[in-house]
């Protein structure tokens, strides 16, 4: 399953997967990236994405492999609802917070209305007089303008 010439993690059980050294229920694989079932679902169904590179965050993938991968995750996302009979999908990826493995992996979660998954809307935290949406806006801009 690995890929020739792409650096792999002995140590990350996602590497070890793409090396077909570790079980996994695999729905897609191509050159560079290979989509399986989660085998902890939130909901029966559920597909990680991941790429076959090493990569740890999003910002970690190449430029010219972020259109692909994102194409692969809108099939995957069409897949699982059409194929599962889902009402929608969640997409989901965490950067370092809350990312089990650190490998960049995306989720596509199939969705049942009153499915009971509620837990990822909150707790909001609103803007204020001391935490103004200008402020925030501000700050996303000048790093984008300085990356």
């Amino acid at each position: 399953m690995g890929q020739v010439g792409e650096s792999l993690s002995e140590t990350c059980v996602f590497c070890r997967i793409v090396a077909g050294e570790l079980p996994a229920e695999v729905v897609h694989e191509d050159a560079a990236t290979l989509a399986f079932l989660d085998h902890r679902p939130l909901f029966r169904g559920h597909v990680l994405l991941v790429p076959k590179a090493h990569l740890t965050v999003l910002s970690d993938l190449p430029a010219d492999r972020v259109g692909p991968y994102f194409t692969l995750a809108q099939r995957l996302q069409r897949a699982v609802e059409d194929g599962l009979g889902a009402d929608g999908s969640m997409i989901l990826i965490n950067n370092i917070i809350s990312q089990s493995v650190p490998h960049l992996h995306l989720h596509v979660i199939p969705r049942h209305k009153k499915d009971g998954l509620r837990f990822w809307l909150g707790p909001r935290h609103p803007y204020d007089a001391e935490h103004t949406p200008q402020s925030y806006a501000d700050r996303i801009r000048r790093a984008l303008t300085d990356g």
